[in-house]
């Protein structure tokens, strides 16, 4: 049997009438910037993530980067002063590092709950510095961070708080969905994520107007009016066609992530009984929309080379720690300092976990992990 990590076929197979005729439109407006469609998923994604504003972007990775700009984080090339530093926990995709020092700023890693795999709370406090100019938490795998104590940190020490959740739209702690935690949460809408586009595109979504205004700007080259830069910005615009893409999908968002959930209690009751796979952990309150379900095994090497042997796909987020990166090795940072992030690396695999798996593939997949394990002890 055939069990890819992803296929994005079926989901199209449900919507190509509705797709192909919103692409069509734009095709015969030849209106591809900005305009209605995009107007429309702001909007619409905004009232979703109930927050007041939304302002489309080219990628998760440019929202990151315009809100650190947008929020005063950025050295420009004329500013001899100190380098701001923005906390992020080691364990996550490259660009919310990345974008940091794209900004003219400096990494400060975090180790991260080996629970959760999101970023240690309880570690923040040690890193703050009169430098310290925000904290980008990650609500990794769909999973929200422990905001209350991010936020209550933030506010006693006058920190910016932009939420990293490109895993993560529709995710909720006790009741409230992303974006409605820091100053702003950055989405993407990259075709693997639960809400996927027809290429790249993202989303900042905030409770802020001014905010929201200067992100606009800056998405535009920090242009307002037209040839006039009050800000430098970039072109960080989302298209027409990736808008119209996602407009079609975002109806759809909850129900495929009740999916989700629902084969990731498959996967739970099946793993139950094996002492060696640690199966995902969802905090109290948290909603979790399994952008990835992710287990920790002791031998995940073996066990990945056993599941594409047998034609299930997997993969391994992350294999290496944004501190131990070479592009970072500057910062000074060695094997050792963050053990919880090394150990995940180590030993963590996602599992295949979109909506239209049927139970036949999830009973394929749990039988052929517990035969990877014995096989590979």
């Amino acid at each position: 049997m055939n069990v890819p990590l992803l296929d994005l076929k079926a989901q199209y197979a449900g919507l190509r009438e509705e797709t192909q005729k919103v692409l069509n439109e734009i095709l015969e407006s030849q209106y591809f910037i900005g305009g209605p469609y995009v107007a429309k998923l702001e909007e619409a994604v905004a009232q979703y993530s109930g927050t007041a504003e939304a302002v489309g972007v080219s990628s998760g990775t440019d929202a990151l980067l315009a809100a650190l700009m947008a929020l005063g984080v950025y050295r420009s090339p004329l500013d001899m002063g100190p380098v701001d530093e923005v906390i992020i926990p080691t364990y996550t995709f490259f660009a919310t590092a990345g974008c940091v020092w794209r900004a003219g700023a400096r990494p400060v890693f975090a180790d991260i709950d080996p629970d959760t795999y999101n970023i240690d709370v309880d570690s923040l406090e040690s890193k703050i510095t009169p430098q310290t100019k925000a904290i980008i938490p990650v609500h990794l795998y769909g999973q929200c961070a422990d905001m209350e104590k991010v936020s209550a940190i933030a506010k006693k020490h006058g920190l910016a708080v932009i939420e990293d959740g490109a895993q993560a739209i529709g995710a909720s702690r006790n009741g409230v969905k992303v974006g409605n935690f820091g100053n702003c949460a950055g989405l993407s809408f990259f075709p693997s994520k639960n809400l996927g586009g027809l290429g790249d595109g993202g989303m900042i979504v905030t409770n802020d107007s001014t905010l929201a205004q200067k992100l606009r700007e800056i998405r535009n080259h920090g242009m307002e009016p037209k040839y006039y830069h009050k800000h430098v910005g970039g072109n960080f615009r989302l298209d027409a066609m990736q808008a119209a893409g996602i407009s079609v999908k975002l109806p759809h968002l909850d129900k495929w992530g009740e999916m989700r959930r629902r084969n990731a209690s498959v996967y739970d009751a099946g793993f139950g009984d094996v002492e060696e796979i640690k199966r995902p952990v969802i905090k109290n309150g948290n909603r979790s929309i399994y952008n990835q379900y992710v287990i920790s095994v002791p031998n995940r090497d073996a066990l990945m080379a056993h599941l594409k042997e047998k034609g299930i796909g997997c993969e391994i987020y992350y294999p290496l720690p944004l501190h131990m990166q070479e592009c970072f090795a500057k910062l000074g940072y060695r094997k050792g300092d963050f053990p919880r992030a090394e150990y995940a690396a180590e030993h963590t695999l996602a599992l295949p976990i979109y909506p239209e798996l049927t139970r036949e593939q999830l009973d394929y997949v749990i039988a052929e992990v517990k035969n990877g394990l014995v096989k590979g002890a």
